[in-house]
């Protein structure tokens, strides 16, 4: 093969977003590449749209959504601060004004080094579909293929090759990412009958299928899913009630917000089709409702393509329409706070009408490849690989910025828009790289397999497009010394680009890349949310209804630009146990479905632990100690504890740990200065493994996750109570020595040697590591708790801190004069009420009230709290110190969260587990995790029973704190009766 010109050079156009239109930031939220957390639709495409007034819609053209304008294509581009920074850049530069750099569509080459030997691989294919599939515990992202037609016919009438319906298959291939390597799967259970021209997308770990047509015509409109969650793979078919989308083929299918999977268009044998379908996976019964969306609706067409942006936009492209038409229109469809689906054209000029094409989002970028034209004839030229970059609002071919319709002739293809004259291929994308297989080149059947880099830079920029929620950290240090002269870019570029440029290109597709969840999952993610700058970071459907905290009459000291604080009005839940086909779906819950926010916690005798954990063995690692203790711990799927309660470290490691990471804290200020975005912990209570459920669900901190984009915080509390104290605290310290800029902690009311050498960490510390080492290592950590800040500012708009203000908190800079180290005995009662305060039982209880913690503690009322926030300037404070039913809560009327991490506390109250999650913009999104189920018929000797055990002794022996808003027992040996 010839070898691939280098791409052409970033280009500075200009956007199509008046210059007096509001731009809106996204609320991203996911975590890993392929998180199953939700993509939500962020608070910029409802609440914030009419902000954008008749003059933003008016220029729109012909494209915009009534009252939207094109502010919704660039929802996933730069925020308002960001984009107020290019501003003055471009003034530094000379460029202001010029427009937004655009990066043309990327070439594709062969993969290299694949594998898969007899019919593992794929072979000759074409009407199949490729879905890329969240990682699992055993296995890396992975692409599935499905179906499709082995062998072609020459129609009998129109001359034209087409599908031999006698050799469409059923069969299922995967290709892992990291080996790159084909495997045939043979999944148990009844597979879906063979056929091609289906529909097919990813729901975490399974594959939905749906339609299409075969030898023996067109197949149901049942839902078959692939599950690939464990080694044994197997197919199910979804029981759905009542109409559904009915038998058709030549359609697009995707899941939208990670929760509703939604059908458009196709042919049902008499007719090509208009109409849109959606399923909520959260919902059971499941059923299909037949939407009424709003809007431009599109034209009835096939052949089409339909892909998912990561802020929850489902976006049509292309397709045949009943005349036998091909359309080069593009429509993205969303979903509204209210629940109405409305359809939006997208701006630009597509390079070329195409169906029977492919097309993928890699953050806000369509790649859109192949397709033909009327009668059959394969697209040439540049137009064959497109992409519409939906931040910017313009198409762009491999030569920059499409403006005409005007096909290139074949004398001026490269070797990439050869590589992609095809139709009937497949496209998915993992991370920044699209992925394309077979197709149909004429009457020639391809076996081929693509990849693209979806921007220049795109490697170097982000290593997970669907976890991103920031500009890495360093970036701005190191743009220079990453590229160099010799790149390509540089090559193909005029002379004139200076390094500022090549930064400005940059900064550009970060602001791609952060939209992705992403997610959340973003995740996953979206998170994902998802998740954060778009309930990108949400789950389920994101019909933001954001709520703004109260604001001082005289808070604006000087019309400050920076975004307000915000709690979403969703938030990200996990289910409790996989049910039914779709179980294990993350969900997105709308705030006023927690019922449980205002009520108290009532301890119950259900029984909690969790499944049985691995031995960690004992291996020094050459790295450093802090780095064998992440090895060890941080491992959000598979940890498992040790059976024989074992702590892997000695004293003299411990001393080592402690002494590392109290350096660190000796150079923080008692009150930290942080920046968003960031994720937000409660208490933990020596409940390693929700710490891991929570990494697992939304991110956990390592350049393998979300650490590069996004901080961590934990707001104390870390030990006793539950069973893996050492654990807790031995993973957050050595995190704080890897990522002493990015994960943070502050000090609890047990992190204190009076308060946890009676509720359970001082015990554990002795039975784990014997009598002598137990006690100095307890004893040396509590040394260490004493040096940890107290309290941190988010933004210097949010407060964060364990229990709260009391009676004596009135300014910030009263925390920040706390001289460290302290202990609880000399501390003043700032301290103490900063550690132990609690806000009264609801909003009417104002003023100061007794505290059922004990003699000499205070509650506070909402006025305390706005008072305040208001004389510091503050406009929320985020807090742990309670447990609360769905692990965070509201109150002051929205001016105070409480945030409780671990799930089922003391085993007996069967609450959730939540953490804050911080957007660029100060949107917070609440992600839950509830409590495992309950262990079947664990043996005596197992860790889930040893769990359950631990925590009944130890509340006998010390009930759990009075519950918020509940008189004290007679008798309870509370907390602070042995201070």
């Amino acid at each position: 093969m010839n070898p691939l010109p280098p791409p052409p050079g970033p280009r500075r156009v200009p956007t199509l977003l008046p210059v007096t239109a509001a731009v809106v930031s996204p609320v991203l939220f996911t975590n890993s590449e392929f998180h199953c957390a939700a993509l939500l639709l962020p608070p910029s495409l409802s609440l914030r749209v009419r902000s954008l007034g008749s003059h933003a819609a008016a220029g729109c053209g012909g494209g915009g959504v009534r009252g939207l304008g094109f502010s919704v294509w660039r929802s996933l581009g730069v925020c308002e601060e960001e984009e107020e920074e290019e501003e003055e850049e471009e003034e530094r530069m000379g460029t202001a004004g010029k427009g937004a750099w655009v990066v043309p569509a990327p070439a594709y080459r062969e993969v290299e080094g694949w594998e898969g030997a007899g019919d593992d691989a794929p072979g000759f294919r074409c009407a199949h579909s490729l879905t890329a599939v969240a990682p699992t515990k055993g296995h890396g992202p992975r692409l599935i293929l499905f179906g499709g037609a082995t062998a072609i016919e020459t129609g009998a009438s129109s001359g034209l090759p087409g599908i031999r319906l006698a050799g469409v298959t059923n069969s299922v291939h995967s290709y892992d990412v990291e080996t790159r390597r084909w495997t045939r799967l043979h999944p148990a259970g009844e597979p879906p009958s063979p056929r091609a021209a289906h529909a097919a997308a990813a729901v975490g770990t399974m594959v939905v299928f749906q339609g299409g047509i075969g030898p023996a015509g067109h197949s149901t409109d049942d839902l078959y899913v692939l599950d690939l969650t464990n080694d044994k793979f197997k197919w199910h078919r979804v029981v759905v009630q009542g109409a559904g989308p009915g038998p058709r083929y030549g359609h697009c299918m995707d899941l939208v917000a990670q929760r509703y999977l939604v059908t458009v268009s196709g042919n049902d044998g008499k007719r090509a089709l208009s109409d849109a379908w959606a399923l909520d996976t959260a919902q059971k019964p499941y059923r299909w409702q037949k939407l009424n969306p709003e809007g431009d609706r599109p034209s009835a067409r096939m052949y089409a393509t339909a892909s998912t942006r990561s802020d929850g936009m489902l976006l049509l492209c292309g397709g045949r329409d009943a005349s036998g038409m091909p359309l080069s229109d593009a429509y993205g469809l969303l979903m509204h706070t209210n629940g109405q689906w409305e359809w939006t054209l997208a701006p630009g000029v597509s390079p070329s009408p195409r169906y029977q094409h492919a097309a993928v989002f890699v953050g806000a970028r369509l790649h859109v490849t192949g397709g033909v034209l009327r009668g059959g004839r394969a697209i040439e030229g540049e137009g064959a690989i497109a992409v519409l970059d939906t931040a910017a609002g313009v198409w762009l071919d491999r030569n920059g910025i499409v403006t005409s319709r005007t096909l290139k002739s074949s004398n001026e293809h490269d070797a990439s828009s050869d590589l992609l004259r095809r139709c009937r291929h497949a496209a998915a994308s993992v991370g920044s790289q699209i992925y394309i297989y077979g197709g149909l080149r004429g009457d020639i059947l391809l076996d081929d397999f693509l990849v693209a880099e979806n921007a220049p830079f795109q490697s170097e920029i982000t290593s997970s497009m669907y976890n991103v929620d920031r500009v890495p950290r360093g970036e701005t240090q190191n743009r220079n010394n990453n590229f160099h002269s010799d790149s390509p870019v540089h090559q193909s570029t005029n002379n004139s680009a200076d390094k500022k440029s090549i930064d400005m290109l940059i900064e550009a597709s970060t602001a791609e890349a952060e939209a992705v969840s992403a997610v959340w999952r973003a995740a996953k993610e979206a998170s994902a949310a998802s998740s954060e700058d778009s309930l990108s970071e949400g789950i389920g459907s994101e019909s933001p209804l954001s709520e703004t905290s109260p604001m001082p009459e005289d808070f604006d000291d000087g019309g400050s630009l920076e975004p307000d604080v915000k709690l979403h009005s969703r938030a990200v839940v996990v289910a409790k146990e996989a049910v039914g086909d779709l179980g294990c779906l993350v969900r997105q819950l709308s705030l006023d479905q927690f019922e449980n926010e205002s009520r108290r916690m009532h301890p119950s005798n259900n029984d909690q632990s969790y499944p049985g954990r691995r031995t960690l063995n004992r291996q020094r690692s050459p790295q450093g100690l802090h780095k064998k203790v992440i090895s060890f711990l941080l491992k959000p799927r598979n940890w498992r504890a040790p059976a024989d309660r074992t702590f892997f470290l000695d004293s003299y490691e411990v001393g080592e740990l402690c002494y590392a990471a109290e350096q660190i804290f000796m150079q923080e200020p008692t009150v930290l200065q942080l920046k968003a975005p960031i994720k937000v912990f409660g208490d933990l209570h020596g409940q390693f493994g929700d710490l891991m459920r929570l990494f697992d669900e939304y991110g956990f901190p390592s350049t393998a996750g979300d650490i590069t984009y996004i901080d961590y915080l934990f707001l104390g509390d870390y030990v006793d109570r539950g069973q893996h104290s050492l654990e807790t605290i031995a993973l957050l310290l050595a995190l704080k020595i890897e990522y002493p800029e990015n994960v943070h902690l502050i000090r609890g009311n047990h992190e204190a040697a009076d308060i946890n050498a009676l509720f359970g960490f001082r015990l554990e510390c002795i039975e784990r590591m014997g009598e002598s080492d137990g006690i100095w290592a307890w004893t040396r950590f509590n040394q260490l708790f004493n040096y940890l800040p107290l309290a941190a500012m988010i933004e210097k708009k949010i407060i964060c801190m364990h229990g709260g203000i009391g009676r004596s908190i009135n300014t910030v800079e009263q925390i920040e004069k706390l001289e460290r180290p302290i202990t609880m005995d000399v501390g003043s009662i700032v301290l103490m009420d900063l550690l132990w305060s609690d806000p009264t039982e609801n909003d009417s209880v104002e003023g100061l009230r007794p505290n059922a913690r004990g003699p000499g503690l205070v509650t506070f009322g909402p006025d305390r709290v706005t008072e305040f926030c208001k004389r510091n300037k503050l406009q929320l404070i985020i807090r742990a110190h309670e447990c609360v039913m769905d692990g965070f809560e509201r109150f002051a009327h929205g001016q105070l969260i409480t945030l409780f991490s671990a799930t089922n506390y003391c085993g007996t109250a069967n609450n959730a587990g939540a953490i804050l999650v911080v957007g660029r913009g100060l949107v917070i999104v609440p992600k839950l995790i509830h409590p495992l189920p309950p262990p079947v018929n664990s043996p005596e000797s197992s860790p889930e029973r040893g769990d359950a055990t631990w925590m009944q002794e130890l509340n006998i022996q010390r009930p759990p704190t009075p519950t918020r808003g509940r008189p004290q027992a007679a008798g309870d040996r509370n907390s602070l009766a042995y201070i």
